[in-house]
């Protein structure tokens, strides 16, 4: 088997950096997908912040692989000059940090309009911040989700199809969330699948750790990394729920809490043990 890199979005073990450290520590997670840190988006650090960022994650060992950036997710009608500034910016953290990937989003739609009639606008965006990219040594990562252009595996398969250079992410969840069955977008997209984002989900749209929903992830998962694929992120999105304790009885939980979670804590550790299970 090919070596699996695990990463995480550590922000959902805690919000402040030392917290996020010490649960990749913990949990022997070397790689960070970048997104909120001590309060801030990260692509709204400075570069100042962003190097304080990097020493503290030198100094145990871990390392920001990927940004996990908010890039796309405007509304395909916003300006789009201001949009690219903040890619160049996150360009600039991206080298300070040695990342080598930026995650991004391809426009929300406007609300039951059909998406095709902004297929155009969308490729030329695109297109337009993947040339603002060329040359960095970073590659700009699309990653499906719901609301925008690439919500379903046809139209991410038309964004990759249209975008050289743009890599993608396959994000189970997100697919389920839109209707879209999991195995036949990988089907459809398996040639283009940088990285891998974790969760898996039910049929009502709820995130479960991986392997407890309808997603088919470890089958997946397997398929991609017998395909040379290495990189996975785990992102939780897990219910943690404060009023859980109270409905324990004896240590046991509730039927109804099967996959609720004390704190962000505990949901980050309960997600990257589901993926290390169905990596055995």
């Amino acid at each position: 088997m090919n070596k699996v890199i695990i990463g995480a979005f550590a922000d959902e073990a805690g919000g402040r950096l030392d917290d996020q450290i010490a649960a990749m520590l913990d949990n022997g997670v070397k790689h960070l997908e970048a997104r909120m840190v001590d309060g801030k988006n990260f692509v709204d650090c400075t570069a100042e912040e962003a190097r304080a960022i990097k020493a503290k994650l030198d100094a145990n060992d871990l390392r920001i692989w990927s940004i996990g950036s908010p890039l796309g997710k405007i509304n395909i009608t916003d300006p789009m000059e201001p949009h690219l500034d903040k890619l160049k910016h996150t360009l600039e953290l991206a080298a300070i940090m040695g990342s080598e990937r930026i995650r991004m989003f391809s426009f929300f739609i406007p609300e039951g309009e059909d998406p095709a009639v902004y297929r155009d606008e969308v490729m030329e965006r695109l297109s337009r911040m993947v040339e603002v990219a060329a040359g960095s040594g970073v590659k700009l990562c699309h990653e499906n989700e719901k609301g925008i252009y690439g919500d379903v595996a046809v139209r991410c398969k038309d964004i990759l199809d249209s975008v050289p250079g743009l890599g993608g992410i396959f994000d189970p969840a997100n697919f389920i969330q839109c209707g879209q069955n999991t195995l036949e977008a990988w089907d459809l997209l398996k040639d283009r699948i940088d990285y891998f984002h974790v969760k898996d989900c039910l049929e009502d749209g709820k995130v479960v750790p991986c392997g407890k929903g309808i997603g088919h992830v470890p089958e997946i998962l397997s398929k991609f990394i017998a395909a040379g694929g290495q990189q996975l992120t785990v992102e939780p999105h897990l219910t943690v729920f404060d009023g859980f304790a109270a409905l324990e009885k004896d240590g046991a939980k509730t039927k109804m809490d099967a996959f609720a979670y004390p704190s962000k804590r505990a949901a980050f550790d309960a997600a990257v043990a589901a993926l290390k299970e169905s990596l055995v």
